[in-house]
């Protein structure tokens, strides 16, 4: 399968590089990134760097793909999923930070392209939201849900997508909205039924994720901790072999694990 990744000097993208990479089932045939870093894009390729197209261009970075993967920001990625519904490709997204308008225009490619977008690509993530999902709707309101999450001191955005997607699974299992009982202030008591967030941001950490239901007497918690970003990288591809033969639609890896 020929994949491109966007974003090759991030992160994940790195760590995407080395995955397909150390795959047989993938070869990788592009990457994006600005121009300013492609200079030093160049050098990190040890090996065939003659076979895989580096460039900042969209449609180039399509071209010869089978499916992109996407880890970037919302901008560059709606530029690139737009590039992918032309030509009827698959696009996995990791990009997390879309405003409700970017997401709209991010679904409206669905109809084209076959997308799989998640806040969390680990296996272990996407179960544990489904089992917030069961506890919320078992736990009532008198259990207070508090997402704790940790990430590394470069990243940008808080919450970050994966408590967010978690808080949604809470908030689907009390059949509620999560914009209005998102809970991030805390000069302030508490409301009931409130899905509070609290952030920590430091060191190299790659994700840590608890979950408390406090009630009166007791409480539980559900907790992963990531210790490589690598988790992320394989449930990506999981999620390109699965959606290569998929009719075009928004996808999540709710769907690529059959829960």
């Amino acid at each position: 399968m020929k994949i491109a990744i966007a974003g090759a000097m991030g992160r994940m993208g790195q760590t995407l590089i080395e995955a397909v990479r150390n795959d047989s089932r993938f070869v990788l045939v592009a990457v994006s990134e600005s121009a300013a870093n492609q200079n030093s894009l160049v050098k990190l390729f040890t090996q065939k760097t003659h076979d895989v197209l580096i460039t900042d261009n969209p449609t180039q970075l399509v071209e010869n793909a089978n499916c992109v993967i996407d880890f970037t920001t919302p901008v560059a990625t709606l530029g690139v999923v737009e590039e992918v519904a032309a030509k009827g490709g698959t696009h996995i997204i990791g990009t997390t930070g879309f405003s409700d308008s970017e997401q709209k225009k991010l679904e409206s490619f669905a109809s084209k392209a076959r997308i799989v977008q998640s806040g969390n690509f680990s296996p272990g993530v996407v179960l544990l939201a489904s089992l917030v999902e069961k506890a919320a709707a078992i736990l009532d309101d008198h259990y207070d849900i508090e997402i704790f999450e940790m990430h590394h001191k470069h990243k940008k955005d808080a919450p970050s997508g994966t408590a967010l997607m978690i808080g949604r699974a809470a908030a689907k299992g009390r059949n509620a909205d999560l914009e209005s009982k998102k809970s991030i202030d805390r000069n302030e008591e508490r409301k009931r039924g409130d899905i509070g967030f609290s952030v920590a941001r430091g060191g190299d950490v790659v994700g840590i994720h608890d979950v408390m239901f406090a009630g009166s007497g007791e409480t539980l918690t559900l907790s992963h901790q990531g210790f490589d970003r690598s988790i992320y990288a394989n449930g990506a591809l999981a999620a390109a072999l699965w959606a290569k033969d998929k009719k075009p639609g928004l996808y999540s890896m709710k769907d690529v694990l059959g829960l």
